[in-house]
């Protein structure tokens, strides 16, 4: 066995040399040397693989799965789902042999008549069939090879890999010796099968029978087998689909040919050619995000997407993982429930329409991991079509990852002053007199880089005398801005980032608010993201652990191992009690008659917040549970096309025309029944229906007391002095008329109460009411005589 082996390498390196006159240099042995070798050396030369070769590459389409492991999409640049041989059904296999290479079972690696036959007409320029199937199979995966490189050195290793020249024969004849020698011819067939391109966008077999006949390559039929066969030869010009007649007659050689070689009988052939080929039944195959296999995914499909290609997780370079994504046949997984996923899309059709000039969004993700779990908006279509109702957007995420401008979130900004407060001592007893107006032109506040006075700022919103739960469960703004100037906009901001919120364009709440200089921040003057949203309450339902917004839960390469998917960092950030401490807080919101009361789900406890944006732009429904964060928004749509629409009603979306599936059909900008009611208690009630929703743990005595402490005395100091000197011990500050002897109006340099008081408490500076009017002796009136 061995001396043949020997023997006919000899004999194909001398067919080889005579045939082209020369010999390549690098590519074959010289004559003089051959002579001299060994037969066993001549043999090991030949034997030689490239490492393309050994590992025998072949790019393979990646998919995207849900929650329950439903394909969402897929990625490739070359459709092709790789099968094993028994997963290929044998007249596909005989159809094959039959039509390239009908003596690949019986010779070596090279058919030495076809071969000699196409080396002659080679070397007088004529391109002339005759490589065995394993030649081909050595040209395909070098022209794979080219592609995966890409790029001027790509093309010249697919320029050299498939040239009508000796040197390109000799090669692919060297490599066809090593592949049989390395691999049995079952596994060449395989591979072959496999690589093949069958027209239309169609690699390997598996792919060609769905694209083709909608079956997988086991099911394939005589006729369905022998067309398939047919195409590799030249697959533009048999395209059954383009050209169905020179198909059916390719065909129909490919089952002459099989009955010539008594792999079929008459009988069978004659049945086949009778077939009529139908076109459309085949499975069109989706490539990437737009094509979806759900068109109201595609903007969870390109988050997961953009996710995997910036994930230096995944593997080191961008090329890398693009390469990996659209090559290499990986699994990728989410934690998507499409349950939830599919009721809040449904919820916002029934609300918002695509045409409409309105945006909805709903996202939720998983506290304690930053899982999304929903993602959904008004506009699901990807496309650039806005009068269609197309958006190339994503309004759930930030403009790293293919957002938008994002949206202003009103009151829902309170909970991190709230948070602050709590952070620094303030107790839940911090109670404050709240007028209906507050005009805190020429106050100070305190920012990251030290005082700044307000120029100009009014806070309109309740009055009457409240606590921090009551504030809460009402949303009063006058309350807010109050304890934001106690506590400082810095600390607040700083709280802000801490918990994961962050601007649409990905800057730092402190930076966008100038250093915490920003004092309308709890009225939330900021443009974020409901992702960012929902990450940073996220981290208040998790007890304090902060996790980035992931959507990846596991990577798999096609032969099952494991690829570290993106890391969501989760961090404790804050301490657990001052969480725990905050969520019970934020659930007074939820109960009592609280602004976010129409939200309630039965059953399930919910925290969380409304929140309006001045001038109705925008309305918010944010709610948490230790197993669920979610928000819903309404806002109008910045894009410029709608600009004279919006211009002149300020952005303002109350009574904006909306035309959903529903009865509704104006907005009102009422947050708590529109963003809470409408949009988000549905979509909460299907997850309580889906995720164990679970209990807040309990908040800490110590932090919802609060801190006492000293009250800075005021005697001797002006005014101002006063005044700098209680904010700066982050106390309120309020003015109160008492009974005095001195003129109305008197700063008396006291304050009520003194001595002591609960940290973050309302102080107030003393000023006279004036002295008491002394009455005037009445002169009793003698009667008249």
């Amino acid at each position: 066995m061995q001396i043949g082996r020997r023997l006919y390498s000899l004999v194909l390196f001398f067919i080889v040399s005579a045939v082209g006159g020369l010999l390549v240099a690098g590519l074959a042995v010289p004559a003089a040397g051959a002579l001299s070798l060994g037969a066993g050396a001549l043999a090991d030369t030949m034997a030689t693989l490239p490492t393309e070769l050994e590992e025998s590459p072949q790019a393979e389409r990646s998919k995207l799965l849900d929650a329950d492991g439903n394909v969402i999409a897929w990625f490739y640049d070359e459709n092709r789902q790789v099968v094993s041989l028994e997963d290929i059904a044998q007249v596909m296999q005989d159809a094959q042999v039959a039509i390239e290479d009908h003596r690949f079972f019986q010779h070596g690696a090279i058919d030495l008549t076809g071969t000699l036959r196409a080396l002659l007409s080679t070397s007088q320029g004529v391109t002339q069939g005759g490589s065995s199937l394993t030649q081909q199979y050595v040209r395909l995966v070098l022209v794979e090879q080219a592609k995966k490189i890409g790029g001027v050195e790509g093309e010249n290793a697919r320029i050299l890999a498939t040239e009508n020249t000796i040197a390109r024969k000799v090669r692919e004849l060297r490599y066809a010796i090593a592949v049989e020698k390395k691999f049995d011819k079952q596994t060449i067939l395989e591979n072959y099968l496999n690589i093949a391109y069958y027209g239309e966008g169609a690699y390997g077999v598996e792919a060609a029978a769905k694209h083709y006949f909608g079956v997988s390559a086991k099911d394939l039929s005589l006729a369905q087998a022998a067309m398939l066969a047919g195409l590799v030869q030249n697959p533009t010009r048999t395209s059954p689909n383009r050209h169905p007649e020179m198909a059916i007659e390719r065909r129909n050689n490919v089952l002459d040919r099989m009955l010539e070689l008594n792999l079929i009988t008459s009988a069978e052939a004659a049945e086949a050619k009778a077939t009529p080929w139908v076109a459309g039944q085949g499975q069109q195959a989706k490539n990437g995000c737009v094509n979806a296999n759900d068109k109201n995914l595609a903007f969870i499909c390109d988050y997961a997407r953009r996710s995997f290609l910036t994930s230096s997780d995944v593997a080191t370079t961008y090329t890398q993982r693009e390469d990996l994504l659209l090559r290499g046949g990986v699994t990728i997984e989410t934690k998507v429930n499409m349950k939830i996923q599919k009721k809040a899309q449904s919820t916002i059709a029934k609300l918002v329409a695509a045409k409409d000039k309105v945006i909805s969004v709903i996202t939720a993700i998983q506290p304690g991991t930053g899982m999304i779990v929903a993602m959904a908006q008004s506009r699901p279509k990807m496309g650039e079509n806005v009068k269609k109702g197309e958006t190339y957007k994503n309004y759930a995420a930030g403009t790293d990852m293919g957002g938008a401008e994002g949206f202003q979130a009103g009151s829902t900004f309170k909970m991190f002053v709230a948070a602050a407060a709590l952070k620094e001592g303030f107790g839940l007893d911090t109670t404050y007199k709240v007028p209906r107006t507050i005009d805190f032109k020429g106050q100070t506040f305190t920012g990251c880089n030290g005082d700044f006075t307000i120029k100009k700022w009014k806070v309109t919103g309740s009055s009457g005398t409240y606590n921090l739960p009551s504030a809460v469960r009402h949303s009063v703004n006058g309350y807010f801005a109050m304890l934001e100037q106690a506590v400082g906009v810095c600390k607040s901001v700083r709280m802000a980032d801490i918990l994961g919120l962050s601007g649409a364009n990905g800057e730092t709440i402190e930076d966008i608010t100038y250093g915490g200089e920003i004092a309308s921040f709890t009225l939330g003057a900021v443009e974020i993201s409901p992702l960012a949203m929902v990450t940073a309450y996220g981290t208040i339902a998790a007890s304090g652990e902060r996790c980035d917004p992931i959507i990846i839960s596991a990577i798999t390469t096609k032969d099952g191992r494991p690829i570290t998917p993106p890391d969501a960092h989760c961090e404790q950030v804050i301490e657990k009690k001052l969480a725990n401490t905050v969520a019970q807080l934020m659930i007074n919101s939820f109960t009592g008659g609280g602004t976010s009361r129409h939200a309630q789900v039965p059953g399930v406890e919910m925290a969380g917040k409304t929140g309006t944006v001045d001038g109705n732009k925008a309305i918010w429904q944010v709610a948490m549970n230790p197993s669920l964060a979610m928000a819903a928004v309404i806002s109008y749509d910045s894009d410029p096309l709608y600009a004279d629409y919006w211009k002149p009603r300020k952005n303002n979306i109350q009574g904006a025309k909306v035309s959903g599936t529903g009865p509704y059909h104006y907005i009102q900008a009422l947050s708590g029944r529109y963003a809470g009611g409408l949009l988000l208690k549905p979509v909460f009630a299907e997850a309580a229906k889906q995720i164990s929703m679970k209990r807040f743990a309990k908040g800490d005595a110590t932090l919802q007391k609060g801190e006492t402490v000293s009250v800075p005395s005021c005697a001797g100091k002006s005014e101002a002095a006063c005044r700098k000197a209680l904010a700066k011990a982050n106390f309120a500050v309020g003015t109160k008329d008492v009974d005095s002897d001195a003129p109305k109006g008197t700063w008396l340099g006291a304050t009520s109460p003194s001595g002591k008081a609960q940290k973050g408490t309302m102080i107030f500076m003393l000023y006279s009411k004036g002295p008491k009017d002394t009455p005037t002796p009445t002169v009793p009136v003698p009667p008249a005589p």
